[in-house]
């Protein structure tokens, strides 16, 4: 205890002198009044440029709200991954290459106008933000209500304050400041747990509906041609998607030891919080889930944490995400494929996903990995000595040493230095469209202590190079006191085989040469309705212990996987001490291209080999 003191007593020391000598700016000092509605942009920036004038810097705000207008803003091009390719962005707020600055908006509401990036942090260093939020007064995304549903049309009621629309050709079109679009997209939420409705996922289709005017704020949506629809029930929410993923909420671009804490991104155009090529990053209490203050199930276009290429340590702590029309969090680096081998030193590579294209894919120093496309093996590494850009989706990488003999035009490119290890705890994982946790990364991977409520698979560990080609092989993964709550896997979508889903994508599969290593999955609790528990493919070294699995009736199956472990070209595998409370259905294990010695059976074990 009295060491413990001493500690305590040592950090609050090292707190005061910090604070001590950081210079303390307020935007109330600069003229900048809250609730004033007043275009906060020039203000922010002319207090940002007062930060660097001193070694350290803490910028506040008084609380309460601040409004962002399009004038005054900084236009600038970046090429953001999974992001479209729309420039310039428009910046709210910019820090550019500035360090040892705190921006604390001390429970500030940040509300955007139009579709702008609200916060971009382009090469800086030793950064916090915290105590704030971002909200848009008219969402790039809507939302309604079903109030009368048949087979052949549905009735919907949406606010027509939050969510502007007209009928323009027979399609549900909203509008905003200086923009329009019209909905190409509908997700269904249940009204009172706002989970998406069971087994809806994807299901009403791509089309844009017939939309016609019935009063102001009702809307008849049917199917074109005139085909009966499963439409929702009344009650339904419906998340109306119109909006195209155009910039982040909050974007990182080559930053280095990023903190945030005590943030609600309560919207976005598209990603939530995008880092890219940074390191050391710090999410504490930062959420990303829907504005419930204005009776809102949605929240941001695409992804909560979205990081490609970022190294060191990322820990996510506390975080809550809910609503979103993507993944919450997704840890990814990217492939790059082989078009031209121009010497034994030298390769022409493309970027084959168009939301990659523009990215500075590796610099001087970095290590390369050759990946064989079809098996997805590693043939072998190489330093990059120069990078060079043929055009926006080509650029040429010298190497400094010859490249093994066996590569060829076909296969691809995985910057190993861009990987970080990662720790993702206490956090919750509400009802989106798609899965919960994306990770692919070969550094040390800790998922534990967090609640699921995922529409998909709670957990995917993928890796491919051929469709999205997000690289990033997992080596050493450890998921252990997870609660996966019945919602998970509720709903289908690409690649979600099981509540946990391990699925690289190889054309392929050589079980000598697995994808994925060292994946533990022990000590969690499993609230299980259906039959699709974990499913593996292609790793070595899996184990699946001291799991309590728990029946829930609270839906009916419905997935085609029949068995609770299905492992494909694994090897190395461990299960068992696993507790059971009621009828499991999911008992079986599938064995495909897994030989059964491989497969090892402790105490306890409730599974068996399906004939």
């Amino acid at each position: 205890m009295r060491n413990r003191l001493f500690s305590c007593m040592a950090l609050l020391l090292v707190a005061l002198h910090v604070a001590a000598e950081a210079t303390v700016i307020t935007m109330s000092s600069l003229g900048l009044k809250p609730d004033s509605r007043v275009n906060a942009t020039p203000y922010v920036m002319k207090a940002l440029e007062e930060c660097r004038k001193y070694p350290e810097a803490v910028l506040t705000f008084e609380k309460g709200r601040y409004d962002f207008w399009e004038a005054h803003t900084t236009l600038r091009d970046y090429y953001e991954t999974n992001t479209y390719d729309v420039n310039p962005k428009i910046l709210a707020i910019l820090l550019d290459e500035m360090q040892n600055v705190t921006l604390d908006g001390q429970g500030s509401e940040f509300i955007m106008h139009g579709r702008m990036q609200p916060i971009t942090l382009h090469r800086c260093k030793n950064i916090a933000l915290r105590n704030f939020s971002i909200d848009w007064d008219i969402p790039l995304t809507a939302q309604g209500k079903v109030v009368n549903s048949t087979d052949q049309y549905m009735d919907v009621e949406i606010d027509t304050e939050q969510y502007p629309y007209i009928i323009e050709n027979n399609q549900l079109t909203f509008v905003g400041e200086g923009w329009k679009s019209a909905c190409w997209s509908i997700m269904q939420f249940e009204a009172d747990t706002h989970f998406v409705c069971y087994n809806t996922g994807d299901n009403l289709g791509w089309v844009r509906y017939h939309a016609e005017a019935l009063k102001k704020g009702v809307v008849r949506l049917k199917e074109p041609k005139g085909k009966p629809v499963p439409y929702p029930a009344a009650g339904t929410m419906l998340v109306l998607r119109h909006n195209t993923r155009e910039h982040a909420g909050i974007f990182l671009f080559h930053c280095d030891g990023v903190r945030m804490e005590q943030i609600n991104v309560y919207h976005t155009g598209g990603l939530g919080v995008l880092s890219q090529y940074s390191k050391d990053l710090t999410f504490n209490a930062v959420n990303v889930a829907p504005n419930m203050a204005k009776n809102r199930v949605l929240s941001g276009h695409d992804d909560g944490l979205h990081l490609m290429g970022c190294s060191g340590l990322v820990k996510i702590e506390n975080c809550h995400f809910a609503g979103l029309m993507d993944d919450p969090i997704n840890i990814h680096g990217t492939c790059s494929r082989i078009v031209k081998v121009l010497s034994p030193t030298r390769v022409q590579c493309r970027f084959m996903q168009d939301m990659s294209e523009g990215m500075e894919w590796g610099r001087p120093g970095e290590t390369a990995g050759f990946i064989e496309n079809k098996t997805m093996r590693t043939v072998g590494t190489g330093t990059i000595a120069k990078f060079e850009v043929v055009n926006k989706a080509e650029f040429i990488i010298e190497f400094s040493e010859a490249m093994p003999a066996s590569v060829q035009e076909g296969n691809v490119l995985e910057n190993l230095s861009c990987t970080p290890d990662a720790e993702i705890r206490n956090c919750h994982f509400g009802s989106c469209r798609a899965r919960g946790v994306l990770v692919s990364t070969p550094g040390k991977v800790v998922i534990e202590d967090n609640v699921f409520e995922s529409s998909g698979s709670a957990i995917l560990i993928a890796g491919d190079a051929n469709y999205w080609f997000e690289s990033g092989a997992v080596k050493d993964v450890t998921i252990r006191r997870n609660e996966f709550r019945y919602p998970c896997n509720s709903s289908q979508y690409q690649f979600c085989e099981a509540v946990i889903s391990i699925y690289p994508e190889i054309p392929e599969p050589d079980v000598r040469y697995p994808f994925h290593r060292n994946i533990r999955i022990e000590d969690n609790t499993f609230h299980l309705f259906d039959y699709p528990i974990l499913y593996a493919r292609s790793v070595d070294g899996l184990t699946f212990l001291g799991n309590k699995l728990i029946r829930n009736t609270t839906y009916q199956p419905y997935h085609y996987r029949k068995e609770g472990i299905t492992l494909e070209y694994c090897r190395n595998v461990r299960i068992g001490r696993n507790q059971v409370e009621g009828d499991v259905l999911g008992s079986k294990v599938k064995l495909d291209h897994t030989a059964r010695g491989s497969v090892k059976f402790v105490q306890n074990n409730f599974f068996k080999i399906a004939k």
